[in-house]
This record gives structure tokens, C-alpha cells and sequence, in this order.
């Protein structure tokens, strides 16, 4: 089974590569090509990204800042990484489009239903920035209502491991992988933090599958989108 419009969500983390903070070009180029191999095939590729490389709204709200603001801050970082990335993308030759749900008309195009449709018609990578535009709600629950709204098969959640574990794999060496999981389970466990619940949960509700794997494998999201086992499905 090859996925005819998938989501991709990547975090901001992971933009950043080899650096702790800000986006590494050589990653964002690398990641850009992967994803040409997908679109090149005729799969409909929505992208969201995250802002966790520059600011983590969560974790600079306090000291004054409202939790409000702090979640726009956030936002706004989301926003630079999807103008970034949307650059790179148009310069190994994907056509790109960068959309936002949040008001910046002057850098991107707002996300409007029919628009997004129309430019993943016509073979363009979408770009969503600014999350779901609203604050308490991190770009994993945006991932899941956007590909909802977008009718997309499924959501790749991109993730430094390999999977999803019973434990963290990176402190417990007898961690033991999944290859599916139920969403029951992801969204009980609390060992099980591989997405926000609120995230599993709305996949839950409406059926939404979610693919979780380590994009960082030459030609690992073209096997996820042609249906390969690689990474964890939860459905």
C-alpha cells in the first residue's frame, strides 16, 4: 500500500541537526531531498513543524510570561523554521508552499482550507506553520487536526529512535520495541511519551493513523509512505 497524502510532522528539534539551537542547512537539505523522493512519486506531502530549536513555549513561560505568550513565542518559532525550510525545499527543486495559522501575510500564505487543497492537487508541498494558531496546544495535537482536516491516510511522526518502547530506549537497555500499538495502550501507558496524549487521543477518536520512525535512515520516509514495516504504527 503506497499512502496518496500523508503528513509529516517534524520537530524543531531535529531541524536544529548537528546543533543545539537554530536550524542546521546541511540536515534541512539532506531532509529536503528524502522528501523529493516521496513527492517526485505523486504522494501528496503536508509538512508541520515544530519550534522546540528556538523556543519551546512550555518552557519560558513564567517569570512574567504568560503561558499565552509563551505558546505564541512558540508559534512564532514554528514560523521560522517553516520559512526556512520552505527555501530549501524550492532550492533542490520541490515546490513548496509555506501556509500559516497565524496571521503573517507578509511572509506566508494563510492556511485556508481550499488553498492547502489546491496546492497539494497540483503536486506542491505544503508547509504548515504557526501550529493550530491557538496556545495550550502543542504541533503534535496540530499534526493530528491537520492531517484530520486534510483528509491525509496517516501521520509519520518523525522521532530520533526508531519506534515507539515500553520505557526510553535511551535509559533502559531492555526497553522492547513495538512495531503496533493500539491506541489504548499509547494513550494509558505513561511510560509512552512519544506523542502528547492529546495528540493520541484525537488520533484515537477519529481513526487517524500514526506512523512513528527515525527519518534519519537514507530513504526511510519513502518506505513508510510505500507502506514498508519500519518504525511503529499505532492504530
Amino acid at each position: 500500500m503506497t499512502y496518496k497524502r500523508v503528513l509529516l510532522k517534524l520537530s524543531g528539534e531535529q531541524l536544529a541537526g548537528q546543533f543545539e539551537t537554530g536550524i542546521d542547512p546541511d540536515f534541512a537539505h539532506w531532509i529536503a531531498k528524502e522528501i523529493k523522493q516521496v513527492a517526485d512519486t505523486g504522494t501528496q506531502v503536508v509538512i508541520m513543524v515544530g519550534g522546540g530549536n528556538l523556543v519551546r513555549g512550555a518552557n519560558v513561560a513564567g517569570n512574567g510570561i504568560r503561558r499565552v505568550t509563551a505558546d505564541h513565542m512558540g508559534m512564532l518559532a514554528t514560523m521560522i523554521n517553516a520559512l526556512a525550510l520552505t527555501d530549501i525545499m524550492e532550492s533542490e527543486g520541490v515546490k513548496t508552499r509555506c501556509l500559516s495559522n497565524i496571521f503573517a501575510e507578509q511572509v506566508a500564505e494563510p492556511f485556508v482550507h481550499r488553498l492547502a487543497n489546491k496546492h497539494l492537487e497540483k503536486g506542491r508541498v505544503v508547509v504548515a506553520a504557526g501550529g493550530i494558531g491557538r496556545p495550550y496546544m502543542t504541533t503534535d495535537t496540530a499534526a493530528v487536526a491537520l492531517a484530520l482536516e486534510l483528509d491525509c491516510e496517516a501521520v509519520l511522526k518523525a522521532t530520533k529512535v526508531d519506534g515507539v518502547y515500553d520505557k526510553d530506549p535511551n535509559k533502559h537497555d531492555d526497553a522492547v520495541k513495538f512495531d503496533n500499538l493500539g491506541f489504548e495502550q499509547a494513550v494509558a501507558d505513561a511510560d509512552i511519551k512519544i506523542m502528547d496524549k492529546a495528540a493520541i487521543g484525537l488520533a484515537m477518536e477519529q481513526g487517524m493513523k500514526v506512523v512513528v520512525f527515525n527519518p534519519m535512515e537514507d530513504g526511510a520516509i519513502a518506505k513508510v509512505v510505500n507502506g514498508n514495516d519500519i518504525g511503529t504504527t499505532i492504530s
